[in-house]
């Protein structure tokens, strides 16, 4: 099949898909009628002749709150496949990230070259940077990807950490283990640790956004004060419905593990799950639903208040890793200096852009672009935007023209060597800055 009817028929694929929604909830779901057993996890015989096996993303014994885990009904049991072997990295990256020491910094970068003819997405992985040790699960990577062509009889798994994906420009159609997501500019997806998936593209070609969290997985942020409801709702999260495929031809495992990836060639697919119930499940989220909030008196909160999901870690309040969405949304405070403040931060972060502009950056942060302010560098408005603003009538004004998100995690991000010598890094990042005016009279 050529490449552009494999989009066509994936794009078909995406636009009939269901789901179920609701994040942390304990779904369950089978593509064939009576593939689930009732009233026990794992028969003496599983129903339709499957196999019985329970993928855990969490320790047994963590609390009832935190515990991850589904029961698949499967054709073929996992354990059924011949040894792996190590195969090429390509420029994929992983923590402990030594390559290179820790920038000061700020740094900024263009969108990742065009890809060669025939590069699917675990191809086109290239690894910004990250922190922490995926052999200890914690701490966070970037990486960006950049495709043009679909997976074909090959799957992908992370036993490193789950996958929050970005799409910044093209469609992806993901074929998971428990079913299928459709991801496009806009939307996220999580892929959770060790679940296999293929991706397929939805367009002639695909850019986006990666952070691999090594430490504990994404859970919506608690509301405090604010109450019930606001940011993300957990039931704008969907969920796939089982759907397998039942495919006896060689088809290539790639498993990355403690940063490398291995490789084994299977008979058949392994996506062969029937049916399936529990709680460690892919989702996709749609930025847009998320729900803003902000001043309607002076000033403006910390940008804390648009986290979308976030990586507890043992110091409460201290995320292993912050996900955050700067969406549309309307900026009424008075007397107030609209766009982000200037600060330094204890986080690091890490900022890319999906679409349109971002309020603070006049020029040189563009869809598919990122920068990197690591811990304590001063940062924040361009000097045209900070002229700008500090003259701006204050009449209420929407943000609708842009929409950008942010990696915060708790530890400086080290950028890899091939970050670091990029020929896309812009150089001259530090020039925004240099227009800003001494205005101070005694």
């Amino acid at each position: 099949m050529s490449e552009q009817a494999g989009s066509e028929q994936a794009r078909k694929t995406a636009e009939a898909l269901e789901y179920l929604t609701g994040f942390g909830n304990e779904h369950s779901s089978e593509a064939v009628p009576g593939a689930l057993p009732l009233g026990r996890n794992s028969p003496q015989r599983a129903p339709l002749g499957l196999y019985a096996e329970q993928l855990s993303g969490s320790a047994f014994t963590e609390p009832r709150s935190h515990n991850r885990r589904s029961w698949l009904y499967r054709i073929r049991p996992s354990a059924a496949h011949p040894p792996f072997a190590r195969i090429d990295n390509g420029a994929l990256r992983t923590a402990p990230f030594t390559e290179a020491p820790a920038d000061p910094n700020r740094l900024r970068w263009n969108p990742l070259p065009d890809p060669a003819p025939g590069t699917d997405f675990l191809a086109g992985l290239w690894t910004l940077g990250g922190n922490g040790d995926a052999t200890q699960r914690t701490g966070m990577a970037v990486h960006l990807y950049a495709a043009n062509a679909s997976m074909t009889d090959r799957v992908f798994s992370d036993s490193d950490g789950e996958l929050l994906i970005v799409p910044e420009r093209g469609g992806l159609l993901l074929r998971t283990e428990l079913g299928l997501l459709a991801a496009r500019p806009g939307d996220v997806a999580i892929i959770p640790r060790g679940v296999r998936f293929r991706v397929e593209l939805l367009d002639a070609d695909a850019r986006g956004y990666v952070c691999e969290n090594y430490g504990q997985p994404f859970v919506l942020p608690d509301l405090g004060p604010i109450g019930a409801n606001g940011l993300a709702a957990a039931r704008d999260f969907r969920a796939p419905v089982a759907a397998y495929e039942d495919v006896e031809r060689p088809t290539e495992v790639i498993n990355k593990f403690c940063g490398n990836l291995w490789s084994a060639t299977y008979d058949h697919s392994p996506l062969d799950v029937v049916a399936w119930y529990g709680t460690h499940l892919p989702y996709v989220y749609d930025l847009r639903r998320f729900n803003v909030l902000g001043t309607i008196s002076y000033d403006h909160p910390d940008p804390s208040i648009f986290t979308v999901l976030t990586s507890p870690s043992d110091t409460p309040g201290l995320a292993g890793v912050d996900f955050v969405v700067f969406a549309p949304r309307w900026l009424v405070g008075e007397d107030t200096f609209r766009p982000p403040y200037f600060h330094r931060n204890v986080m690091s972060e890490y900022m890319g852009l999906i679409e349109g502009a971002y309020d603070a950056k006049a020029e040189g942060f563009v869809p598919g672009g990122g920068s990197l302010h690591n811990m304590m560098s001063a940062h924040g408005p361009d000097h045209e935007t900070f002229d700008k603003a500090s003259a701006a009538e204050l009449k209420p004004q929407k943000i609708d023209d842009g929409l950008a998100f942010m990696f915060e995690t708790r530890w400086p991000i080290t950028a890899t060597a091939q970050a670091a010598g990029a020929d896309h890094l812009q150089r001259g990042y530090d020039d925004v800055w240099q227009g800003l005016q001494r205005h101070f009279r005694a």
